[in-house]
């Protein structure tokens, strides 16, 4: 049997920075740009994090990092658990080998920041959770419950309920007579949502964040509705024993009436002046690109529908109500400039106007998608690894018919789910645990790019594998014998998935009741520093 050489791989020859807690504490406040990188695998990264990491897993970092640290001169500050975990330190070799010359690994990780006396947050998108919770104590959002709202559609009241979250998010569970309507398409279709200024506009999500922005959203830009959020969305809906509608599509009309564009442009326009977003040419933004002291991110932030029918150069779809809500999922460099772009000059300067509340850099393209601006080339490969033999499902079975061992590295929830009989589950970080044997190996995963990778992995040990990229339909047609079931990966292992996070949608209350206790308690754990990033109006 031969087990993997996890020292085969050691970085520990890497020429890179090493940062103490207290040095780290100081960097993320002295101005300058800086990406902190949690390079643990999702499921660590939710139990217990930095407050401005930004979870970038080991498993697919080279596929992440350009993306999230566009700049590869940006100052990059990476970290694992701390102990023996050398995650950190791998990841550095990887971002160096992708060209990032200012890297930086925590002394201790996680463990070291915590033994210092700082605090670690539970979770996702925590600073955009935060700053909800924020807004809501600073603007004082009106608010209604459960119960009252249910009672009021039962009353046939004049109101309408809308969901600020995306369609795909609304199909899973949404409240009765609700209609779909992300918060970055509120600036731009509330007029033809609700034409009656006397109807009550209700704003849910499935929890706190969206539900308060989207409805302070509202107020912010004038309109003269009645505007409530839904105190504690879905959750609070369903923790009031009321009934929630799964698989509906009902959403926003596409067509659009000139008229209340215009009104809506006028309303953003005012909103952009009272939170002084800037707006700035072409030439401006072409200029900013090619600065390689400063990160530039081009911001599109309409529907992905629109993106992809045309967007700009070098643009990334970004729809306004997600980054908002979960800026650190786009953007990963704290300090850098964030051009947001569209072709209505309504959701733009709305979303902005709450960017810069945030602490964000953010302005508008002025003349949106029509604008000219010129990228400079990619400064980054997008990072993948060389091309493997390729197993299609059937080789894939002659292979497993002949003893080859069979690592599957698909989210852990997936192998639960349906996996091939005796294939072995792992993901890139935990590969030097894993005893492979004297058989051929084979790598089998539906995502290409996370499976070249972790194959890399096991090359750079000397162990040579084939890749399949398949499935269970595939495997079935293949005659592949399959297995499914929680007692084939433990929970402990699964640490690409937050169970925190996804339990309080599984009917499990108490679940549900953590969630809201840790949503609101946010505003309780930052420090003053991390407080003060937040502008709010006084």
């Amino acid at each position: 049997m031969k087990p993997l050489d996890s020292s085969a791989s050691s970085p520990s020859s890497l020429a890179t920075g090493s940062v103490s807690p207290k040095q780290l504490k100081r960097w993320l406040h002295d101005g300058r740009e800086i990406a902190l990188l949690d390079v643990r695998e999702h499921g660590q990264y939710g139990e217990s994090h930095l407050f401005y990491g930004v979870n970038a897993p080991y498993s697919r970092l080279e596929i992440d990092a350009p993306r999230l640290v566009p700049n590869p001169a940006v100052r990059v500050v990476v970290y694992d658990q701390g102990g023996d975990d050398d995650v950190g330190l791998r990841s550095a070799r990887r971002l160096a080998a992708l060209g990032y010359t200012d890297i930086h690994v925590l002394a201790g990780g996680v463990t070291a920041w915590r033994e210092a006396g700082m605090v670690c947050f539970a979770g996702v998108n925590v600073p955009s959770k935060t700053f909800g919770e924020l807004a809501e104590e600073i603007y004082h959002t009106p608010r209604i419950s459960a119960l009252d709202l249910a009672d009021k559609l039962a009353g046939n009241e004049n109101m309408v309920v809308l969901d600020g979250r995306p369609l795909a998010e609304f199909k899973k569970m949404n409240i009765p007579q609700s209609v779909c309507c992300p918060n970055g398409e509120l600036p731009l279709r509330i007029g033809d949502l609700v034409p009656d200024p006397t109807t009550t506009i209700v704003v849910n999500c499935a929890g706190r964040t969206r539900s308060i922005i989207g409805a302070q959203t509202l107020i912010n830009l004038g309109v003269p509705n009645p505007v409530m959020a839904l105190e504690n969305g879905t959750q609070g809906w369903y923790l009031a024993d009321l009934q929630l509608e799964h698989g509906t599509d009902r959403r926003y009309p596409d067509v659009l009436s000139p008229a209340q564009v215009q009104t809506q442009r006028d309303r953003a326009a005012q909103l952009a002046q009272r939170f002084e977003v800037p707006t700035v040419s072409g030439g401006q933004v072409s200029a900013w690109l090619a600065d390689r002291t400063r990160t530039t991110f081009l911001c599109d932030v309409r529907t992905a529908a629109e993106f992809c029918a045309g967007s700009l150069p070098g643009a990334r779809h970004m729809p306004g109500g997600q980054l908002i809500q979960a800026t650190d999922q786009y953007v990963a460099v704290r300090g850098a400039r964030l051009v947001l772009i569209d072709d209505d000059g309504a959701r733009a300067p709305t979303v902005a106007s709450w960017l810069r509340q945030m602490g964000w850099d953010a302005c508008v393209l002025e003349g949106g998608v029509g604008a000219e601006v010129s990228v400079t080339p990619a400064r980054l490969p997008h990072g993948t690894a060389a091309a493997l033999p390729l197993l299609t499902p059937q080789m894939l079975a002659e292979a497993r018919a002949a003893g080859a061992t069979l690592i599957d590295v698909r989210p852990s929830m997936e192998y639960r789910a349906l996996h091939i009989a005796s294939a072995i589950w792992s993901i890139r970080p935990l590969l030097s645990g894993i005893d492979v044997g004297d058989a051929p190996v084979v790598m089998i995963g539906d995502d290409t790019d996370v499976v070249r990778l972790a194959a890399q992995e096991l090359a750079e040990r000397g162990i040579d594998a084939s890749i399949s990229i398949s499935g269970p339909e595939e495997w079935r047609a293949a005659g592949l014998a399959l297995q499914s079931g929680d007692g084939f990966l433990p929970d402990a292992r699964c640490i690409d998935f937050l169970f925190f996070v996804h339990d309080r949608h599984s009917g499990n209350k108490a679940a549900a009741l953590q969630y809201l206790a840790w949503e609101t308690d946010l505003v309780h754990q930052i420090d003053e520093q991390e407080r003060a990033v937040f502008r709010f109006p006084t």
